[in-house]
């Protein structure tokens, strides 16, 4: 695999980020919360005074469901229906490179059909065709808005505008999906054709070996076998945080897995940033939630974030994670009280699932004019 070291992150007009050295080294892990926040809010602001991003559009491309238990670490103190739906979205970001290069990046190109080969969702899946009323929950949490190629295509770009995509992780992602393959996969006629032309997947080095190697405790999230027949030359993989460009960054995020990586973004409203270490802004300020129980999660324990637990790999650093995304995210000019983070799968506003709404609600994200052509 290609590893963005110094030499490769020159290549792509990229730079590694000096002011996070170290700091999810320290010890012990008191020390290490105050560094990542130290660290955190010295990087801001620089990483301001260096640009915007030129434009950024996010696109909504499905619902899933998702247990409520994992949603908010099993806070929700009233019954509710086990399951609400989390939409995906997909960001489209159009920035200059530090060698002053045009860049198309796509953020979170879900492809639905691949996500449902993941095992947890192929067995809800079994579930669902079993139980009496399935049909009848299936048709509650599922729609279906749009195809990552669909969006190019209303965006006006083509496949060969894209440098590159990228996840936060790779739950439930299916690779081949992305970047093609020379193998068929199983129940399609014949191998598939990269999504979006020759552009590269940008993965953390940890997050794309754990998929190469799958821990019994990981499985259930990740699509065995989604790396066959894609070619590896495709995979521009990097350690740390790096910055691709002025007013946008992939910041290393561990602990929803080991390779969790956060989307950062200069706009001309601040600071913005993408992940799914949770799924509604109350995981993020559990102080403000209207959900029942989040706010007294956070109060009977004194923590300042409740996070998205389907996956504790390391409970301590997804907690620091979060903590490194709220330093870094501007507040909503609409309302100041919340901060300028959208989930990259969010929890859906619908009122079938209440009281388990969002409290709040940024709706998207939407800077500038996408253009093709530009490469």
């Amino acid at each position: 695999m290609a590893t963005a070291g110094t030499d490769h992150l020159t290549g792509i007009g990229a730079r590694a980020i000096p002011e996070f050295d170290g700091v999810h080294d320290v010890w012990p892990r008191g020390e290490r919360l105050r560094a990542v926040r130290e660290a955190a809010a010295a990087y801001k602001e620089r990483f301001k005074a260096q640009g915007r991003v030129r434009a950024v559009k996010s696109v909504d491309i499905a619902a899933a469901p998702y247990p409520v238990k994992y949603a908010f670490h099993d806070a929700v103190s009233v019954p509710t229906l086990p399951l609400i739906s989390m939409i995906n979205r997909m960001i489209v970001v159009q920035y200059d490179d530090f060698d002053g290069r045009a860049r198309t990046l796509v953020f979170e190109p879900t492809v639905p059909d691949g996500s449902a080969e993941a095992p947890f969702y192929r067995n809800l899946q079994k579930l669902t065709d079993k139980v009496p009323g399935g049909k009848l929950l299936e048709r509650m949490v599922l729609r279906y808005y749009a195809e990552p190629g669909d969006v190019l295509r209303r965006l006006g770009l083509t496949p060969d505008d894209i440098d590159f995509c990228t996840f936060d992780h790779l739950h439930v992602q299916d690779p081949r999906m992305i970047l093609g393959s020379t193998e068929v996969i199983e129940g399609e006629p014949a191998p598939r054709e990269p999504l979006f032309g020759g552009a590269r997947m940008l993965v953390h080095s940890r997050e794309l070996a754990t998929l190469q190697s799958l821990h019994p405790m990981q499985w259930a999230w990740y699509v065995d076998g989604g790396l066959g027949g894609v070619d590896p030359s495709r995979f521009l993989t990097f350690d740390g945080d790096i910055e691709l460009g002025p007013g946008v960054a992939l910041l290393w995020t561990p602990g929803h897995t080991d390779g969790n990586h956060s989307l950062v973004l200069n706009t001309p409203d601040g600071v913005w940033v993408s992940s799914e270490n949770g799924i509604a802004l109350d995981n993020w300020q559990p102080e403000l939630s209207r959900i029942p129980g989040v706010r007294r999660y956070h109060e009977a324990f004194g923590r300042e974030i409740c996070p998205n637990a389907n996956t504790l790999e390391d409970s301590l650093d997804q907690y620091d994670s979060m903590v490194k995304e709220k330093t870094l995210a501007d507040r909503c000019e609409a309302d100041p009280r919340w901060l300028q983070i959208l989930p990259s799968t969010e929890l859906a506003p619908w009122k079938r699932f209440w009281p388990v709404v969002p409290t709040y609600v940024h709706g998207g994200i939407a800077y500038g004019e996408i253009k093709g052509g530009r490469r």
